[in-house]
């Protein structure tokens, strides 16, 4: 188990086994590197922690600590967690300002605490088998336990082929769950209860002047970007050439003496390249900046290996970007920054206000909204690939899709893969039946979420579906993975949950006002970067993936889709993928993203099932 993932921690392993526990660790060495070493336990022995991840405020924590009596053998972070489990018990972890992932045996209890960060950024797996509990930072890890059965889990995949990732608490395979964001499991008595011990509240509205907010706001970032420089590693910052990486790099520059560390990733097609926007955020702090260019060669070599990390279906394609950049960038540093999370904070998404649009639409009779519009449309030229948001024709397309989707379900309105109708033409019957019968499709997963939201306006509940649903699902996830597939640590200041915890409170208009979108973030950061950066649109980590299914990947896909020994046609119609396919080579319409979520499902049943 602890073997599966070195790439999570080259530096060093340890252990812990005592009676009816095994406790495992895998160390990445960044903070206190000579005594930092895991397993850690209190000072009678009676404690025993494995932690994944770092905690912001250990210091301050350990000086009350001291206070209260407490001994430190180590400077790390890590032991923090256990001082505070010996004087909180099960909620330590309200008093944790960071990412983390952990398990604490208390072995005069015989409890077992398994505990994840707010936001999600550090990932955590159990499962129940043969009268064990088994857990851990991957999927894999649990896999290794002998005789752990590996079954689809098909209510996961239905999930997967609208949103393009399986959400907590689901995984791909049947047994295996994510603990949830901001969730605890306490075993005890051989019983499992798992609880949440922290939401994020749009409400009540803080009630200040604008100016006011922006020195607030900036004061804030500042403080939460200082607060993930603590290195004892060289560490740098991700510099994609958007907004959110662009005011971190600022910030960064700002609190260091030395030159930063930046790094940056392009295309060859260069309309999906953000490397003049990036240069222009370097040459403006004078970084040290690294640029590099991802070719398609790299591609089909990379596949099979972003499967494997990933451990179920994930079909963001930009996971390939990001995998090259975490690569080329651990050769100079162990740590880096980037701005994750910014868009989900501050309404950063296009569709946020395509609702609008949406809602008008939608007061039209549907024979001129469901028949006559959607048949003039599907005529429409659909330019394979855009950058970003930017592509109005495939937004028009939707409309049909968006009115017969409850706008509770943004991401499925505006951002999925596969409609309902098109997920029940696509599974074979007895499972389409299973799926239906037990009614629990995306839409109304989605809309459960947007329900419990604390929040009043539409637009903060749908942020509050994001941050809960899309940010942990997939954009964390992605960075996740991907950076830690080269034991590199990824460190998210926008995603600090003291700053979130006051920005989600911002009144709507400072998030979305007219037709800016991070109307504060942009005011408050007016001065600290180039005004091409900042006028510029929302453009995403976008990769020319039509195209490639068009033309060098083609052949690869179609073998994979397509051949006599696919796994998917188990559970899947071949013609129905085969039309997929022939639709979008003949470029009828745009498959691009059905074709790869398809293709990362047939690559993970073949590698696991």
């Amino acid at each position: 188990m602890n073997h599966v993932i070195r790439h999570r921690g080259p530096d060093s392993d340890g252990f812990y086994v005592r009676g009816p526990v095994g406790l495992g660790v895998r160390r990445l060495s960044v903070i206190d590197l000579t005594t930092g070493g895991q397993p850690l336990s209190n000072e009678d022995g009676t404690v025993w922690l494995v932690f994944n991840g770092e905690i912001y405020n250990y210091r301050e924590l350990r000086a009350q600590l001291k206070i209260k009596g407490h001994r430190f053998r180590t400077e790390s972070d890590t032991e923090t967690i256990v001082h505070l489990y010996e004087e909180f018990g099960t909620s330590c972890v309200d008093s944790l300002r960071g990412m983390f992932a952990f398990a604490l045996w208390d072995e005069t209890r015989k409890r077992l605490l398994l505990a994840r960060d707010r936001m999600g950024k550090k990932p955590l797996y159990y499962a129940e088998h043969d009268g064990a509990l088994l857990f851990g930072s991957e999927i894999k890890c649990i896999l290794q336990y002998p005789g752990f059965p590996r079954r689809v889990n098909f209510t996961a995949i239905d999930h997967y082929l609208s949103l393009q990732y399986v959400p907590d608490p689901l995984s791909a395979f049947a047994g295996v769950h994510k603990l949830s964001p901001a969730h605890r499991l306490i075993w005890e008595g051989r019983k499992i209860h798992v609880e949440c011990y922290w939401k994020l509240n749009y409400e009540p509205k803080i009630e200040k002047n604008q100016k006011e907010l922006e020195e607030e706001l900036l004061a804030r970032l500042q403080e939460s970007v200082r607060l993930r420089l603590v290195s004892d590693v060289p560490l740098g910052v991700h510099l994609s050439g958007g907004i959110d990486s662009s005011i971190v790099t600022a910030l960064t520059a700002k609190l260091t003496s030395r030159p930063v560390k930046t790094f940056s990733i392009g295309f060859e097609e260069e309309r999906f390249s953000e490397l003049p926007y990036a240069r222009a955020v370097a040459q403006k702090y004078a970084t040290e900046h690294h640029e590099f260019l991802l070719r398609f060669d790299d591609i089909p070599v990379l596949i099979q290996t972003m499967a494997h990390h990933f451990d179920e279906p994930f079909a963001d394609p930009s996971a390939i970007p990001v995998y090259l950049l975490a690569q080329k960038t651990r050769e100079h540093v162990t740590v880096a920054l980037n701005g994750d999370g910014g868009d989900e904070l501050f309404a950063g998404y296009i569709r946020y206000a395509l609702d609008r649009f949406a809602e008008v639409y939608g007061r039209l009779p549907s024979r001129l909204t469901q028949k006559a519009v959607p048949a003039l449309l599907a005529w429409l030229p659909q330019p394979l690939d855009r950058p970003g948001e930017k592509n109005w024709v495939a937004g028009l397309k939707r409309l049909a899709q968006a009115v017969r989707t409850s706008r509770k379900a943004n991401f499925l309105r505006w951002g999925s893969y596969f409609s309902d109708s098109m997920k029940e033409q696509l599974w074979n019957g007895d499972i389409a039946s299973e799926l239906n019968q037990k009614g629990k499709r995306t839409e109304h997963w989605l809309s459960a979420i947007f329900d419990e939201a604390p929040a009043k306006s539409p637009l903060d509940c749908t942020l509050y579906v994001d941050t809960r649903a899309y940010l942990p699902g997939d954009l964390l996830v992605k960075a996740d993975r991907m950076t830690m597939a080269h034991s590199l640590e990824a460190r998210s200041p926008f995603l600090d949950h003291e700053f979130q915890s006051w920005a989600a409170r911002l009144p709507e208009r400072f998030k979305w006002n007219g037709h800016v979108h991070k109307y504060l973030l942009k005011r408050a950061c007016l001065s600290l970067l180039p005004a091409k950066v900042l006028k510029r649109g929302k453009q995403g980590f976008g990769i020319p993936l039509g195209a490639w299914l068009q033309g060098p990947l083609r052949e690869w896909v179609r073998e994979r889709l397509l051949s006599p020994q696919a796994k998917t046609h188990a559970y899947m119609k071949r013609d129905v993928i085969s039309k997929l396919f022939d639709e979008h080579v003949r470029g009828r319409t745009n498959h691009a993203n059905r074709l790869w979520a398809l293709m990362m499902l047939e690559i993970w049943l073949e590698e696991y099932l």
